[in-house]
């Protein structure tokens, strides 16, 4: 053996060794605090067979998470996420009795619940003590690192030298509450790449530019646009095709493979990462041949391609899976204190944050941080040329707690440690890499439609149709008014019951919501309806919508105008006109005319499609779902994400125009990952599509 790794085999040596020891003594410090742990037989032992029996578990204990653990968690993957924390507890505890029951002196025990205590401490304990010993070593953490890629790497081809590119999406967080958080100093390394941190004299590293969301502002249009290039048909986070009798949904499995296929098909193209890439955490797969977390797979059940094989690789190491239990519980209990505190104070808006929430928002902005920060570090340790992984935490909590405020505040502060430890693995990965951060739409602050009207989306279509509505929605004057206006275009009474009187039952009209984008759709008729045929069939309905106040304007086909936008006091305005006169989208800021445009060229375009009010004052929207914070139309802030890029890379556009539409990004994304001599994907306009 060479007197190079000689050394090295005496430095690993002794970390294990000083690892124990630390081990060894809490075990003793524990046996000592907890009443139900003990290390001696109950007539007592000297303190030097206490001792020996504290090592002696400790270093059973070390062994059995170093072997039984890994077995453990592919177990794990056969489990849904969400309970993952309980059971990290449940299982480490389970392991520290084994080496209880292992130890030769037979003296050692502990009552259930405290193992599960002293199992969490001692492996806390344990990364900690190594992580420390490996860190103040440079040398050995780097070469542990270099070890890591070569496991992922296998025996593939040598390493590039150009640069990789690793793009990091913030989701929903928009342009604004990025440069506010920065101004505020919450995102230190943000600041750093901007040159704008407080008292910062160093020059920029990155530029910041804020793009120009479809009208369907949210994640399943943006980032298939960004991954595939095309998000053609994607009129809506939800949405009805008559075709197949289906409701599509963005974030359900089989509809986001369904989607990826069909950009696939159109493009003729794989994706952004169809190169030598990794897609983690994402709902489509970019084309990458590594994926992890990514719902456009979750169905498959091969062990390549099961989305969930991502946690495996993360909680194999028991020291990682009790930080992030122990942080999952941690977040688990702060949002409790806040919606208690929240509840307290009266705060409005307000929505329900009960049941499981908190265990949903905790296994967003822990469980899956964590576990998608590790992948891309490894993925940057192995050499990946392009990696994409978006990080959710903030988009979940906004939805709750509104964009803007303490809560979320927290959330951007922790996603910033996340770049952080991004960018400090750069470091030790075997090739230079550009991040690049970016976000695939904002997020609108304003009370919900119900909140403020005391009715639904849904029901005020059911009143505007005729059809029976709740007795709550029947009370309030918007649903008073719209059963007055199917009363007077009927020309006849309406039912108590708040049905109109009609020779043969129809199938009732399906509604969706997206944000505060709402989507109405008949199953019965076969084709788009024209607003000639809606108002045949219920004469009052689309008056009602349009003249309603928490609607900002409604877009149908038309035999006479093809398409028109409709809005209160009997503003119909054809699509072709809408340059000369935007009438109702005048309030949505630029590009809405575009956007709205798009839509109704959508194949699967509601028969009628509701963005809801909008005050461009405050930004304020009203949400058809039960969210506080909401995207998925048109209105604020979420049709404004950003684009954080390095200033080694080419401007996003030429002379400061607009950046609009994901499929743009996409085109400015492909071009980065060539000026990198990265992958050579090639650099095509989707036929039909806008042009860079």
């Amino acid at each position: 053996m060479g007197q190079g790794r000689w050394r090295r085999a005496v430095s690993q040596a002794g970390r294990s060794v000083a690892v124990w020891g630390v081990s060894t003594v809490t075990m003793l410090v524990l046996a000592g605090i907890l009443p139900d742990f003990r290390l001696q037989s109950p007539d007592g032992d000297s303190a030097t067979t206490i001792a020996v029996t504290a090592a002696v578990g400790a270093g059973v204990f070390g062994v059995l998470s170093a072997l039984v653990w890994p077995l453990l968690v592919r177990l794990l993957l056969l489990v849904p996420a969400l309970v993952l924390g309980l059971l990290v507890f449940f299982l480490n505890g389970s392991l520290l009795l084994l080496a209880l029951r292992l130890n030769p002196s037979g003296q050692s025990e502990a009552a259930p619940e405290t193992a599960v205590i002293v199992a969490a401490v001692m492996s806390a304990v344990a990364s900690a003590t190594g992580g420390a010993l490996a860190v103040r070593d440079d040398e050995a953490y780097r070469r542990r690192l270099y070890r890591l890629a070569d496991r992922r790497r296998g025996r593939g081809p040598a390493c590039p030298t150009t640069h990789g590119t690793v793009f990091v999406q913030l989701d929903g967080v928009g342009h604004d509450v990025l440069a506010a958080a920065v101004a505020k100093g919450l995102m230190p390394t943000v600041a750093r790449w901007l040159g704008a941190g407080p008292g910062t004299a160093a020059r920029p590293t990155h530029r910041l530019t804020p793009w120009r969301t479809d009208w369907s502002s949210q994640t399943g249009a943006s980032q298939l646009g960004i991954l595939h290039g095309s998000n053609f048909d994607v009129p809506a986070f939800r949405w009805y095709e008559k075709d197949s009798r289906e409701v599509m949904v963005c974030n359900r499995p089989t509809s986001a493979a369904e989607l990826q296929r069909r950009a696939v098909e159109r493009t003729g193209d794989g994706g952004l990462l169809s190169a030598d890439g990794a897609s983690r955490g994402n709902l489509f797969g970019g084309g990458a041949d590594e994926q992890a977390l990514v719902l456009s797979i979750a169905t498959r059940r091969s062990r390549e391609t099961r989305s969930r094989a991502g946690y495996f690789a993360y909680f194999s190491d028991p020291a990682n899976a009790v930080r992030t239990a122990l942080s999952f519980v941690a977040e688990s209990g702060r949002e409790i204190g806040q919606s208690t505190r929240a509840r307290l104070r009266g705060q409005r808006p307000r929505v329900s944050r009960g049941g499981l929430y908190p265990f949903i928002r905790a296994f967003a902005t822990v469980v899956e941080r964590d576990v998608v920060v590790a992948a891309v570090m490894g993925d940057m340790l192995a050499g990946r040329s392009a990696v994409y992984a978006d990080l959710v935490g903030y988009d979940e909590v906004a939805h709750h707690s509104g964009p803007l405020g303490r809560d979320t505040e927290q959330v951007l502060a922790r996603l910033d440690r996340s770049l952080a430890l991004v960018e400090n693995v750069a470091e030790h990965a075997p090739r230079p890499y550009r991040i690049v951060v970016l976000s695939d739409h904002g997020q609108s602050p304003g009370e919900t439609f119900r909140a403020r009207y005391g009715l639904t989306l849904a029901d005020l279509v059911r009143a505007g149709c005729g059809l029976p509505v709740p007795r709550r929605a029947r009370r309030t004057h918007s649903g008073a008014e719209a059963r007055a206006a199917v009363r007077a275009a009927l020309h006849r009474p309406v039912e108590e019951g708040g049905g109109q009187h009609r020779h043969a039952p129809r199938p009732e009209p399906i509604v969706l919501a997206s944000g505060n984008l709402g989507l109405v759709s008949f199953p019965d008729v076969p084709h788009r309806m024209s607003k000639e045929e809606i108002d045949a069939r219920h004469p009052a309905l689309l008056t009602t919508l349009a003249n309603h106040p928490g609607i900002g304007f409604l877009l149908v086909r038309s035999e006479e105008h093809g398409g028109v936008v409709l809005g209160a006091y009997g503003a119909q305005i054809p699509l072709d006109r809408l340059d000369e006169d935007p009438g109702p989208l005048a309030g949505f800021g630029p590009g809405a005319v575009e956007a709205v445009r798009r839509t109704h060229s959508f194949p699967h375009t509601a028969d009628i499609m509701v963005n809801s009010f909008h005050d461009p004052a405050d930004g304020e929207v009203l949400a058809f779902e039960e969210q506080i914070g909401s995207h998925g139309g048109l209105g604020g802030a979420q049709s404004k994400p950003f684009l954080l890029s390095p200033l080694a890379l080419s401007a996003p556009t030429a002379d400061g125009a607009d950046l609009t539409g994901a499929e743009q990004v996409h085109r400015v994304l492909r071009r980065w990952l060539r000026e990198s001599d990265g992958p050579q994907v090639p650099l095509e306009t989707v036929p039909g599509e806008r042009a860079a």
